[in-house]
């Protein structure tokens, strides 16, 4: 729609429409929205707007007004684009996508999180940057964020509190960090989290409890760590998760991996898919698959051993008076919690090798009973066809001792 005015040279009032010409003043609805919306324009006060006035129809007082008309309309429109730039802007640096909602703020060299990130984002790109810590409520202003990219970064410790307010998180991707350790209830806000990227950091422990149960996550990935250990418990708070990477570790395979070998065994049957747990020591099993060892060959955890006898012969001795001991020194009451859990309860067969035993078991038993039943017709068609033999060889013998016999009777004298 054109707006379109003239101005009468006597009166210096507004005329009534008239048709575009080489000296009026024209703007389109669609070039202001253009202005607008447009991400390009830095600063609203360089936009260029096309005018002029028809001398012959308005004069050049009315054109005095009019170009102060204009300047007056020109620095409203200036105000609402800076307003409107404000209230849904894209930070300096980055790149914004209105149609996905999405802010490309990657390879830029920052070192902190963008203060002014539009509250309507859904994904945000912050990979390839310098960014080595984030503070709690570091994402505060994008509250409905799914897709959080933090890739190659460094990243060595994370605040408590740090995904606080993202309820509608869904992947969030933490590879090639500094990463050491995680706080148990770090994720404890992030309850619709799907995927789960810890790869190509440095951390050598994970907690037991990561927050609520993971209903929804169903990949999780902690591949190229330096894990020795990974605990059951954690596993089974994710009960949906169905990619499981954990390849790349320096896996420890004695007594305290058999639980996690036990755990990977039933995901598997259960149809997930996992990239395996290559074991790093003890030598014995050095490069080799920890599903592929028999838990069997597992050498039971027992409890350190403790000298006693002396302090028992003591405490005989001096029953009758109290003999201050030595006191107990830091190292010796804090034990190492792996060296003290309790040896493994025997556990039956995995139910996957008792039904394979099952049905070789039932195929070796038909085979036997199929050859028995052969071996007994063999024999009995041996033995008839024997005895058949044996029969007509009589039966030709006997046949001429009795024609002699009935030859001697008929010479005999009568």
């Amino acid at each position: 729609m054109l707006a379109e005015y003239a101005f009468d040279d006597q009166t210096s009032a507004l005329c009534k429409p008239c048709q575009p010409s080489a000296g009026q003043f024209v703007l389109t609805l669609h070039t202001l929205l253009a202005l607008l919306l447009d991400p390009q324009i830095e600063d609203p006060r360089f936009i260029k707007v096309g005018y002029g006035f028809h001398e012959e129809a308005c004069g050049n007082s009315a054109m005095e007004v009019s170009f102060l008309f204009l300047a007056g309309e020109l620095l409203l429109l200036s105000g609402v684009i800076v307003l409107l730039r404000l209230a849904g802007g894209c930070p300096e640096m980055c790149r914004c996508h209105s149609s996905s909602h999405s802010v490309d703020c990657g390879r830029q060299g920052l070192a902190e999180v963008p203060p002014d990130l539009p509250p309507q984002t859904l994904t945000l790109h912050l990979q390839d940057n310098q960014i080595r810590q984030l503070p709690a409520f570091a994402f505060r202003a994008v509250p409905h964020l799914r897709t959080l990219n933090l890739w190659n970064n460094s990243l060595s410790h994370l605040a408590p509190g740090v995904f606080h307010g993202l309820q509608h998180l869904q992947v969030l991707n933490l590879t090639q960090n500094s990463l050491h350790f995680l706080e148990s209830r770090l994720f404890h806000s992030l309850p619709q989290l799907r995927e789960l990227d810890l790869s190509s950091n440095n951390i050598s422990h994970l907690p037991t409890f990561l927050g609520r149960p993971w209903e929804n996550l169903t990949v999780f990935a902690v591949q190229q760590n330096q894990l020795q250990q990974l605990d059951r418990a954690l596993l089974e708070s994710m009960p949906s998760v169905r990619l499981l990477f954990l390849k790349d570790n320096l896996w420890k395979c004695n007594c305290h991996l058999l639980s996690l070998k036990l755990w990977l065994e039933t995901f598997i049957y259960k149809g997930g898919v996992t990239d395996g747990v290559i074991c790093a020591s003890p030598d014995t099993w050095k490069g080799e698959d920890l599903l592929k060892i028999p838990h069997e060959l597992y050498q039971p955890c027992t409890f350190p051993s403790l000298d006693v006898g002396s302090s028992r012969g003591q405490q005989l001795g001096s029953a009758h008076r109290p003999v201050p001991g030595p006191p107990e020194s830091h190292s010796a009451r804090e034990r190492d919690p792996l060296e003290c859990e309790l040896k493994p309860k025997l556990r039956p067969a995995n139910l996957r090798h008792a039904v394979a035993t099952i049905i070789i078991t039932g195929v070796v038993c038909g085979i036997v009973c199929l050859m028995m039943l052969v071996a007994a017709i063999y024999g009995c068609t041996y033995a008839a066809v024997t005895a058949q033999h044996h029969g007509g060889r009589s039966a030709r013998t006997n046949e001429p001792a009795k024609m002699e016999g009935k030859e001697l009777c008929d010479s005999s004298p009568a």
